[in-house]
């Protein structure tokens, strides 16, 4: 009992814990204020995305080529309006089952510009291996993109195209 009461009194006496190196809460000094490395453009939209390389490090990958392809026929267009735009729903039924990866790709023309047209592909992925066809039910597919006030503006009319169809709707 004596050896431990000592021991106590030996150890609360030493004030050199809280400076010794040992002390994990001295691993790393305080703080202090350094110059900051700035990019070329500080207001750029892209200031925070770090820049790519030339895709030949050692965890790089290669780019993969797109398969996808339009999606059998569009069943669906809705559009329904945000306070910052309009949210542009699409759903259709591939062509077989397992399409994954859908989305709503912007066709870019002068035309649809003038015109005032808003033009998507519905494009889907199929697996590489065979899949059955299977009922329309479990052939279902959806998508929907976000579209500011700003994209909106002169925009008559909004398509979404698929393989076998297209479906349209004009602005009131």
């Amino acid at each position: 009992m004596s050896v431990l009461i000592i021991a106590t009194l030996t150890l609360t006496a030493c004030s050199s814990w809280r400076d010794s190196r040992v002390n994990p809460s001295n691993w790393f000094g305080s703080s202090r204020s350094v110059s900051a490395e700035t990019t070329s453009d500080p207001n750029a939209a892209d200031a925070l995305v770090p820049k790519q390389g030339d895709g030949r490090g050692l965890f790089s990958r290669r780019d993969v080529e797109d398969t996808s392809i339009p999606i059998g026929q569009i069943d669906e267009l809705r559009i329904d309006s945000t306070p910052t735009g309009a949210i542009i729903y699409a759903a259709g039924t591939a062509v077989r089952q397992g399409a994954y990866n859908a989305r709503l790709v912007s066709v870019e023309s002068d035309e649809n510009q003038k015109n005032g047209i808003l033009e998507f592909v519905f494009r889907v992925t199929y697996p590489s291996s065979e899949t059955p066809q299977g009922s329309e039910r479990t052939r279902m597919v959806s998508d929907a993109v976000n579209i500011s006030s700003q994209e909106l503006e002169g925009i008559r009319l909004v398509r979404v195209v698929g393989q076998q169809n297209a479906l349209e709707s004009r602005r009131r």
